[in-house]
């Protein structure tokens, strides 16, 4: 055995041992601060070497056609359920509706046999559409059109809304990732892959030497999709992976163009443009974005000029693998009592319901650092209708715990 293969084992066996999480480790961060912290025991193991093919480097369809390979349904595109009385992409008239309020409330029911590490990842999943759109995930009360999320045979759903008690298949064994129930619910909000739209023979090209057969349906474009007046978004948490469904090893079976070194494909979740076609789709007026990468900056509008009237809006803050720091460089609101008023507050998560780091802030005092639990924060920014000032800028990065010695004298 040769020494890297000893490693990657060694690694392997002291994560079984004691029960460690292993994480990718990242050499190229661009972080520039990291908070102290005594290191523990857990800390040791937090970053072991990376292995030779790690599940977080797949892109999310992969990790979808890997579980359904085994699966009995019969499947389009590798995920979709087909309609029985109609094509599964012609469905005019099957979004699902919205409220007076503006919300559109999808009824759900959860697998009973789902463990409560399962129910609080299809939580999470759900909860991000409900901080950067205007869909909401319900339990089901009555409602006759429902979601019925359940562990069958792999990772699909239908497409659009279909009456009646409709399954989304999340498999225990293997579509437990955020980014593969989002992938999912798309589908059933109304969403084909992103490769599928008429217009895709512009931004990438189909290797069809590369597919067998060489008229696979997988790959088939909809001349009449409709693309929302929105950008092709090649890290759409919809579009293929590169290798998908190739019939030779290391070549790639979608290409972006002009530039085919464009990375296709994503592997955490819903991308900008997945957040605007959901809220274009469902005539939603949010105010979100989420910034990803290894660092970052966000600000109030308009800064450092006053923001305006009445704002409400959030920023999704996703790194890789480490815990995401955020630091405020300027800060002016108005202040007024317990903050009612102008706002910023800080979720430790990618929701509202996720714990708070940051209560509702307001005045002109920089508030301190703050880190996250984990590798997703999210900023929300409320005003009211009184008087506005220059808001706030800040900046975000990834960091590692700080290393020192556990020992004592």
């Amino acid at each position: 055995m040769d020494l890297k293969r000893f490693l990657v084992f060694a690694a392997f066996l002291l994560h079984a041992a004691l029960g460690f999480p292993i994480q990718e480790n990242y050499e190229n961060s661009t972080a520039t601060t990291e908070p102290t912290e005594v290191t523990t025991q857990e800390d040791i193991y937090e970053s072991p070497l990376p292995t030779e093919t790690d599940e977080e480097d797949e892109d999310i369809f992969d990790k979808i056609l890997k579980v359904n390979k085994d699966s009995s349904q019969f499947l389009q595109e590798g995920d979709i359920v087909p309609r029985r009385s109609r094509s599964a992409i012609n469905c005019r008239h099957c979004n699902w509706p919205q409220s007076s309020d503006g919300i559109v409330r999808i009824p759900y029911v959860l697998d009973p046999t789902y463990e409560e590490s399962h129910v609080k990842g299809i939580h999470d999943a759900m909860a991000e559409f409900e901080a950067l759109t205007c869909i909401n995930f319900v339990k089901r009360k009555a409602e006759r059109d429902y979601l019925s999320i359940r562990s069958a045979d792999g990772c699909w759903s239908n497409y659009g809304r279909v009456g009646g008690g409709q399954t989304v298949s999340v498999m225990k064994g293997g579509c437990m990732w955020k980014g593969v129930i989002q992938h999912e619910l798309e589908h059933a909000l109304g969403f084909l892959h992103e490769h599928s739209r008429s217009d895709r023979d512009k931004h990438v090209k189909i290797m069809w030497e590369y597919i067998s057969p060489a008229d696979r349906p997988d790959f088939k474009k909809f001349e009449n999709s409709n693309n929302l007046g929105l950008p092709y978004d090649y890290s759409s948490v919809m579009h293929y992976g590169p290798y998908t469904f190739t019939n030779t090893t290391g070549k790639a079976t979608i290409v972006p163009i002009p530039d085919g070194s464009v990375p296709i494909g994503q592997r955490q979740g819903m991308s900008n443009l997945d957040v605007a076609k959901i809220n274009k789709l469902y005539n939603c007026s949010r105010c979100s974005t989420i910034l990803d990468g290894p660092s970052g900056s966000l600000t109030s509008a308009n800064h450092p000029k006053n923001y305006s009237d009445n704002t409400n809006c959030v920023w999704l803050l996703r790194t890789r693998s480490r815990k995401v720091s955020l630091h405020f460089q300027a800060f002016q609101l108005q202040k007024t009592r317990g903050c009612q008023g102008d706002y910023v507050k800080v979720y430790d998560g990618s929701s509202k319901s996720s714990p708070v780091l940051m209560d509702k802030t307001c005045g002109s005092k920089i508030p301190n650092d703050i880190v996250a639990s984990s590798n997703l924060m999210l900023v929300e920014f409320i005003t009211d209708g009184a008087h506005t000032a220059s808001g706030f800028q800040a900046t975000f990065t990834a960091v590692r715990r700080q290393r020192r010695s556990s020992i004592h004298n």
